[in-house]
């Protein structure tokens, strides 16, 4: 019964990210098979295929499964890519990643986070993501230049740290604004010395907060 009822639950999360634009098959794909339940506690594993952001340690989020879709698709992934990801948070958005491109560079502030997420995703037999207990806002210098770069935590503004580490005709999607008011998140593409910045949609992500800790 159980089983019957997180797979209507699934179905009615993917019927709900395709009438909010989610239109690509790679995506969606991944998303269904991916079991969200793998990246929360206990007690919160039967609201997993809900479309809501759920608390996970540190006083952080696994973000709604639509803005893990959206941010996705936006970042118009292919198997020849290298992502860096900034805020590994639960590990969710860093497996779903690792299906759709070549490598996964992931940066947690958070050491019991990255450690946790590192666990599971090597018990899930990813083998393409590559951790780093770090300040993310620094970005990931050795590994630079990245073909994409992710960022779940919520700046004021872009990072140079970051867009220096974007590669030629890279795309980055971060999430821009205050942590009080309205945060939109944006498509950034970089095409030599020309940037083009994209509203795609409002969101509420915890801030990019500097420095690193040992918890």
């Amino acid at each position: 019964m159980f089983e019957k009822i997180k797979k209507s639950k699934k179905f009615d999360l993917l019927m709900e990210l395709k009438k909010n634009g989610i239109v690509d098959r790679s995506v969606l794909n991944i998303i269904e098979s991916a079991d969200r339940s793998f990246f929360v506690d206990e007690n919160l594993k039967q609201k997993s295929n809900l479309n809501i952001a759920l608390p996970i340690d540190c006083g952080q989020t696994i973000s709604q499964p639509l803005v893990v879709a959206h941010m996705t698709q936006s970042l118009e992934l292919n198997k020849n890519l290298r992502a860096l990801e900034i805020g590994t948070g639960s590990g969710y958005q860093s497996y779903i990643l690792s299906k759709l491109c070549r490598f996964v560079y992931t940066i947690e502030r958070y050491n019991s986070l990255k450690k946790k997420a590192e666990n599971l995703l090597r018990r899930l037999g990813t083998k393409n993501i590559f951790f780093k207990h770090a300040d993310g806002g620094l970005g990931w210098k050795e590994q630079a230049p990245f073909d994409r770069i992710l960022v779940t935590a919520n700046a004021p503004e872009i990072p140079h740290n970051l867009l220096k580490q974007l590669a030629n005709k890279g795309i980055m999607i971060i999430p821009i604004g205050d942590d009080y008011n309205e945060q939109v998140l944006k498509k950034i593409i970089k095409n030599d010395n020309d940037i083009k910045i994209e509203n795609l949609m409002k969101v509420r992500f915890v801030p990019l907060v500097e420095g690193k800790e040992n918890q």
